[in-house]
């Protein structure tokens, strides 16, 4: 018990170092590629930017469920852009969850590996004014551990709508994915999905924002809504471009099963302009 709750701080060190690191890199130098720092900040904000990224976003919960379970995940989550046509890119993300959770499925347990990945593929016209995304998402059953995944393969919509403009982005994006395959022992997968989100760039590189997410889980009826105000940098360290972000996980809505008291999120993004 003592190696687990030592583990644990390791993980909030981590995460609180992220936080310190984050600030720090406000007074770094701009990058000099071809953007400059207020323009990958706004790419980086708009999630169909033509824009070669690799996101690491850290997640550290406490006090889920009835047995007060703790979770660090962290989601590798790469965004690589296909030009299809002089009007139309395709831009595909991927999400891969790789979960640590301690008390969270039942009293002294222990789960660990990846859970269930993500794939959703944006067709992106060039327009000017509203941006707009729209094409499918998957669920692909990658877990390692029974209790980490559904054993299922999902598919549905998604889409994104989003105004960018004098460093300013507000929009949000949503997906419904639907198992339509998989282990007919286990419950059927039917989530509907969606991340409100605004952000305010500076020419330093430096944001600040605040976005919403909603999870709806229609098969166990329940809700989960959390608000993160957030605050990210654009620097270069060595010679690659990155970006940080810090954010707290507040919990608004959500059932005493799934829902957390209080949780942080760090992200750092390797980022390769074009």
């Amino acid at each position: 018990m003592k190696q687990n709750k030592h583990f644990i701080s390791l993980k909030l060190f981590f995460c609180i170092s992220l936080f310190a690191l984050s600030f720090t890199v406000f007074a770094q130098e701009e990058p000099k590629s071809g953007n400059s720092a207020q323009e990958l900040a706004d790419k980086m904000a708009n999630p169909v930017a033509s824009l070669i990224s690799v996101p690491l976003q850290n997640n550290l919960t406490y006090g889920i469920g009835a047995y007060n379970g703790s979770k660090y995940q962290i989601n590798i989550q790469p965004v690589v852009p296909f030009k299809l046509s002089e009007n139309l890119n395709l831009i595909t993300r991927y999400i891969l969850p790789v979960v640590d959770q301690q008390d969270v499925t039942g009293e002294n347990t222990h789960e660990f590996g990846l859970s269930d990945a993500t794939v959703t593929a944006f067709f992106a016209p060039k327009t000017k004014g509203i941006i707009l995304g729209v094409g499918p998402a998957f669920l692909v059953p990658t877990a390692t551990e029974k209790l980490l995944g559904t054993e299922k393969f999902g598919i549905g919509p998604s889409v994104l709508v989003m105004h960018q403009g004098k460093g300013l982005s507000i929009g949000f994006l949503a997906n419904q994915i639907w198992s339509v395959a998989g282990n007919a022992d286990r419950a059927d997968f039917n989530q509907f999905y969606t991340q409100l989100f605004l952000t305010h760039s500076y020419k330093s590189g430096a944001s600040l924002g605040i976005t919403s997410e909603i999870t709806q889980n229609w098969e166990g009826k329940t809700t989960l809504i959390t608000v993160s105000p957030n605050v990210g940098a654009i620097t270069k360290l060595g010679g690659q471009t990155m970006q940080f972000a810090v954010m707290p996980l507040i919990p608004v809505v959500g059932h005493s099963s799934i829902r957390s008291d209080w949780g942080l999120r760090a992200v750092v993004a390797f980022i390769f302009p074009q």
